[in-house]
């Protein structure tokens, strides 16, 4: 769990420029800490797609510019460096909101098209897309969308892989680093919203079947890891 306060900030106030390469940083060290995972150098390198040492140079980069600390092994945000990568999360939710709800974008590429549009966005142009798409609180992968001003915490409910054979599902956050694993979730009517029953989990580390809409279907490890949720009563 993440939580920290939002404020609006000029780019201006670091000494060090906010490139895209560093605000896509910044972004990848808040959503690993924020999924409980330690956004060492090769947990960065993985996520952003580039070479350990590309990361290493940003994280000296960042350092020095005081938005992150590093201590055992990974990256920590500063205050500061953490009001940067609200800043950067809150335009990359609601440019993959906008895709999604307007442009009818695919959940499965509204991601990469925002990772790209997210550095572009003002903050003029930021408020207009929260008043146009309603001020909406979560993203199409069930991501919540950090308020302009006040408190945000990040947080995901419990793994798809943790719950009770026997039990109801309800599906709160979808992970939205595989698109294929998205457009095979979205064939089984499985996002946000939707309600699986919990049927059994085959032994030896078999799948998990869940029935949807009145269809069963098994789950392989790396599919019940990217759905999150509650118990449905």
């Amino acid at each position: 769990m993440m939580s920290h306060m939002t404020q609006r900030m000029s780019m201006q106030c670091c000494e060090l420029a906010h490139t895209e390469a560093v605000e896509d940083c910044l972004r990848a060290i808040f959503k690993l800490s924020g999924h409980s995972e330690k956004p060492t150098t090769t947990a960065l390198a993985d996520y952003l797609s580039v070479a350990p040492p590309t990361v290493s140079a940003m994280l000296k980069r960042l350092e020095t510019g005081g938005l992150i600390t590093r201590a055992r092994g990974h990256a920590e945000l500063t205050e500061h460096g953490a009001r940067h990568a609200l800043g950067v999360t809150r335009r990359h939710r609601l440019m993959e909101a906008f895709l999604a709800q307007v442009l009818e974008m695919p959940w499965d590429r509204v991601h990469t098209e925002a990772d790209a549009l997210e550095h572009a966005i003002s903050h003029e142009l930021e408020d207009r897309l929260d008043a146009f798409l309603g001020h909406p609180t979560h993203d199409p992968h069930g991501d919540p969308i950090p308020p302009a001003t006040g408190q945000h915490v990040e947080t995901w409910a419990t793994p798809l892989a943790a719950a009770e054979p026997g039990s109801r599902f309800r599906v709160e956050r979808v992970s939205d680093r595989d698109s294929d694993a998205l457009r095979y979730l979205t064939d089984l009517g499985i996002r946000p919203g939707a309600v699986l029953e919990m049927i059994e989990q085959a032994p030896f580390d078999g799948p998990l079947w869940v029935r949807v809409e009145g269809r069963r279907h098994a789950l392989g490890p790396v599919l019940v890891q990217a759905v999150h949720g509650r118990g449905d009563s």
